[in-house]
């Protein structure tokens, strides 16, 4: 990725708002069409897996479609020993620009379907077994990213991920937010994918442990990659990552 930073920052925060007003927007289109809550997650599930895997497409080649911070700190620790590794300026305008971008598609989609621009969610997520569902989302999203990488699999992202996501709505407690930035827009949505504020805080830890859990799990299964010449590693732009 050649681009300038200020033209990454834009796709970040434009490709997370976007995934957002997907993943917000089917959910309250499921639930104006039908009353049964397995058809209402099966409809927002499979316009997030259409959804994700065209924006992975569409963002990649410019920012690498992170698309959430979880993936952009663990492309950051996974690179710091490298002299083209993802440098901590790139994290410190990534981050922002995905949590505002998440922000303004939770509000997008809310104006599409005529709802309160910003109502904040009512929908309690506070229970072990929700933040268990978290961790191995997590853990599995970031595992599948970096092993794709790791294998020399990367142009697979867009279909891979975005399966993998389809998937994990349904094998998961939690259905699978797996993105601290998501997380924090779906607070400001009264709606189907909403998740109330004081439940985001436990989601993001959960988060966080499941980041280092796949990396983890990374090392397990492929080992640490072997430096280059200068401890020269992987070029931060050859994964094209991203998530829900």
């Amino acid at each position: 990725m050649n681009a300038p930073l200020s033209r990454r920052v834009a796709a970040e925060a434009i490709g997370t708002a976007l995934l957002v007003a997907v993943v917000v927007g089917s959910g309250i289109q499921a639930t104006e069409l039908s009353h049964d809550v397995g058809v209402q997650l099966l409809a927002n599930s499979l316009a997030t897996v259409f959804g994700l895997g065209v924006l992975i497409l569409l963002i990649g080649p410019v920012s690498g479609a992170h698309l959430n911070p979880a993936v952009t700190l663990a492309a950051w620790f996974t690179g710091r020993r490298t002299l083209d590794g993802l440098p901590l300026r790139d994290v410190a305008a990534y981050v922002p620009a995905q949590i505002a971008g998440a922000i303004a598609g939770a509000v997008l989609a809310d104006a599409m379907f005529a709802k309160p621009l910003v109502k904040f969610s009512a929908h309690d997520r506070s229970a072990d077994h929700l933040w268990l569902g978290e961790v191995v989302a997590t853990a599995g999203l970031i595992l599948l990213i970096f092993g794709l990488s790791r294998i020399g699999r990367a142009t697979l992202a867009p279909a891979a991920v975005a399966a993998y996501i389809g998937a994990a709505y349904w094998f998961t407690s939690s259905t699978s937010f797996a993105n601290p930035a998501v997380t924090i827009g779906r607070a400001f949505t009264d709606t189907f994918a909403g998740i109330a504020p004081a439940s985001v805080a436990p989601f993001i830890a959960a988060q966080a442990l499941g980041t280092a859990l796949g990396l983890g799990a990374v090392a397990t299964l492929y080992g640490r990659p072997a430096p280059a010449p200068d401890e020269v590693g992987v070029p931060h732009g050859e994964p094209e990552l991203t998530c829900s």
